[in-house]
């Protein structure tokens, strides 16, 4: 029988309200996508990190299964990542090949619970994105929010990146301090309208837009010759 693969809460915490969908709505400016479960959550009870379906509701393959969507925790990251957190850990990764070792593992569990995630939400295999994490994983570092993310939502132990980052940014937010009071607007509506960028680009029909980048890369080839 195959271990199921390490997260931090249980299935009954894990279960999205619609309170919890309006408040990752509101943390992030913009209307939640297929959230189907929260996969870490504050001390007060509010999410931290959305569970994204590896497939959303428009077709789009989406390989960021856990969504860190706290506002403190987001800024937090993005000043590490200003500061060249990215940059040393790519060199340690060079370097230390027990810690490669176990980011590489790192990668698997994503893939092991991401893989999870699409059987209990009904979603499925994803085939485009099979192979491919977040964040970088297996070999390189690309993005401090995902790996806080993936630590956050896998328990410590499981990201040695993501452990390191929720330690580097502990200077402006920690798991174990709720930091939500006055982070994000709780008072008027929430968000209605997607203005991200994913959306802008890839909205639409899914099998049109392979059709479309297929004629494309025809074209492109007619050209070349």
């Amino acid at each position: 029988m195959t271990t199921p693969a390490a997260e931090a809460l249980n299935s009954e915490q894990r279960i999205p309200t619609e309170k919890d969908v309006d408040t990752v709505s509101r943390q992030l400016g913009r209307p939640a996508r297929d959230i189907v479960e929260i996969g870490a959550r504050c001390v007060c009870g509010n999410p931290l990190v959305a569970t994204t379906a590896p497939r959303l509701s428009s077709g789009i393959p989406f390989p960021t299964t856990y969504y860190l969507t706290h506002p403190v925790a987001t800024s937090a990251c993005s000043r590490v990542e200003a500061e060249g957190l990215m940059v040393t850990m790519n060199e340690q990764l060079a370097e230390d090949p027990e810690l490669a070792k176990a980011y590489a593992a790192a990668h698997e569990h994503y893939l092991a619970v991401r893989d999870a995630i699409g059987k209990r939400s009904g979603v499925g295999e994803v085939p485009e994105i099979a192979g491919v994490s977040a964040g970088g994983m297996p070999d390189r570092v690309k993005c401090i929010h995902v790996l806080v993310g993936h630590s956050l939502a896998a328990g410590p132990g499981t990201n040695p990146l993501g452990d390191q980052a929720l330690e580097a940014i502990s200077e402006w937010w920690r798991p174990d301090v709720c930091s939500c009071a006055g982070a994000w607007d709780t008072e008027g509506p929430a968000p209605s309208k997607d203005k991200s960028r994913h959306v802008r680009t890839q909205a639409g029909d899914p099998e049109q837009k392979r059709i479309e980048r297929a004629a494309k890369r025809a074209a492109e080839k007619a050209e070349g010759n």
